[in-house]
């Protein structure tokens, strides 16, 4: 893989990373009490319409349509769904933290896609886990974190799975730019938005106030529309152990963003212990997947 082309992603998913520090505190602030579905919804839609003057449909066979919307469905609607949900019962700092493991199923499913295993993920997860159970271990509202923590990990791996699959694509069948056809993603993860919210809640009858209105673009055209393209694009220019590096990223900018912008409140003594085991595990986890694996498949966009 050409170094130019690192040289290249490396500023796209540094760039996307900082847009995503602001949308954890944004999502808890604003619009954790609505509808899960109707907010990926709101997200998706208003990405597709970003995108939608710069679809090239003639470019892409009926396939590879397909392809990439469901690849939408899984990485963008599906993950949408898990995500904003979890904010029920999370503090976005919280939720910020649990992306950690996003790392571990990108290099899983690139493994699975190409019928590896390395056991040495089961002990490095197993360490991640006890990082975060050092984290949460005094909080009296167990039950409500194991359900936002799985919601997230649920999350966590449509995203890595979607992120696999599209940098996979096979760049000499492709005609087109990577944002002649990146719509199609979003009409498959707006698809799936659209049937959560119709299985939950339905469309919300309330006014949103203008702070979630606000939120709502800032969420829909920055950090879902111009974010998940310039992170897809970078994704695709990259190995998959520096794709799981870039995953994490965010991480500390969110948590930092979620408890100094957002004010919210944390045992940074439990917080810090924590996130050194879980970025332990992490460190063990390159050592089986390096930055530029022999493994990967090259693509171009």
């Amino acid at each position: 893989m050409p170094i130019i082309w690192y040289i290249q992603a490396m500023p796209l998913l540094l760039l996307t990373s900082f847009i995503w520090a602001f949308s954890f505190g944004l999502v808890k602030k604003y619009l954790a009490g609505l509808d899960a579905g109707f907010v990926a919804f709101a997200r998706l839609a208003l990405a597709l319409l970003l995108f939608l003057p710069m679809l090239r449909p003639r470019r892409v066979p009926i396939a590879m349509k397909l392809r990439l919307a469901g690849i939408g469905m899984v990485q963008f609607g599906m993950m949408y769904v898990f995500y904003i949900e979890s904010f029920r019962y999370l503090a976005a700092h919280e939720v910020a933290l649990f992306t950690i493991f996003t790392p571990l199923y990108v290099a899983a499913a690139a493994d699975l896609l190409e019928r590896r295993f390395r056991p040495l993920y089961l002990w490095t997860a197993l360490l991640a886990v006890a990082g975060t159970a050092v984290i949460v271990y005094s909080r009296p509202d167990m039950s409500e974190w194991l359900a936002g923590f799985l919601l997230v990990q649920a999350s966590n791996v449509c995203f890595a799975l979607g992120q696999v699959l599209y940098r996979r694509l096979p760049a000499d069948a492709r005609g087109w730019r990577d944002r002649d056809v990146f719509a199609w993603l979003y009409l498959g993860g707006t698809a799936v938005a659209v049937l959560a919210m119709m299985l939950g809640s339905g469309m919300p009858t309330l006014e949103l106030g203008r702070g979630q209105l606000l939120a709502l673009l800032y969420l829909g055209l920055l950090a879902s529309g111009v974010g998940f393209f310039l992170w897809n694009v970078g994704a695709r220019r990259v190995s998959t152990g520096l794709l799981a590096v870039f995953n994490n990223v965010k991480i500390p900018l969110s948590v930092a963003v979620s408890l100094i912008v957002f004010s919210e409140r944390a045992d940074l003594v439990r917080l810090v212990l924590g996130g050194a085991l879980i970025l332990v595990a992490l460190a063990l986890n390159f050592l089986i997947l390096p930055l530029n694996s022999k493994h990967d498949h090259d693509s171009g966009s």
